[in-house]
């Protein structure tokens, strides 16, 4: 029989899944924001946009994850692991981010499971809502990547020269409901 671990081992296990989902944030934040100037500069200014507010509703879930932390006693991470592509052509990206929410969501409800195990319903529960977001995320990737293969030069050119504006007040992709 295994010994049952301490208040305080539990909350350990639960920051470190919220400190390891943050990182993953932090790295999502700067893959698409390096997207989102590069689908500007290649005058694809609506996806450029797009890839803009799902960019910062990376930022809110990272600062969701590291408030939870401060509010369980945690030093919230700063840095990220994983390596950035850079000049992605506009082919690449769509697919390239479809993987990386699919790998996120799949991450994400383990670390559901570590905070229900570990007694956290709060923090199960900021993982159920954030999963819900990284959904759409992967929906709108998938769909996009989707279009650019079976249309092709016809749909990429009815976007460019489109306005990469997310206009005055911000509010990220998901708030927003834009897809």
């Amino acid at each position: 029989m295994t010994a049952r671990l301490s208040r305080e081992e539990r909350r350990a296990n639960v920051i470190d899944a919220l400190n390891q989902a943050r990182a993953m944030e932090l790295f999502a934040i700067t893959q698409y924001m390096n997207q989102h100037y590069g689908l500007d500069s290649m005058d694809y200014g609506e996806l450029a946009a797009k890839m803009k507010l799902i960019a910062i509703d990376e930022m809110r879930h990272a600062e969701m994850f590291a408030e939870r932390i401060k509010e369980l006693g945690g030093e919230p991470t700063t840095s990220y692991e994983g390596e950035l592509k850079k000049a992605q052509d506009v082919r690449s990206i769509y697919p390239y981010d479809a993987v990386l929410e699919d790998d996120t969501i799949d991450i994400y409800s383990q670390f559901l499971l570590v905070c229900r195990d570990n007694g956290d319903a709060i923090s199960a529960k900021l993982f159920e809502t954030i999963i819900e977001e990284e959904q759409a995320h992967m929906n709108y990737f998938e769909n996009v990547g989707t279009h650019i293969d079976t249309l092709g030069d016809t749909y990429l050119s009815k976007i460019a020269g489109t306005s990469a504006s997310t206009g005055p007040s911000t509010k990220g992709f998901v708030i927003s409901g834009g897809n």
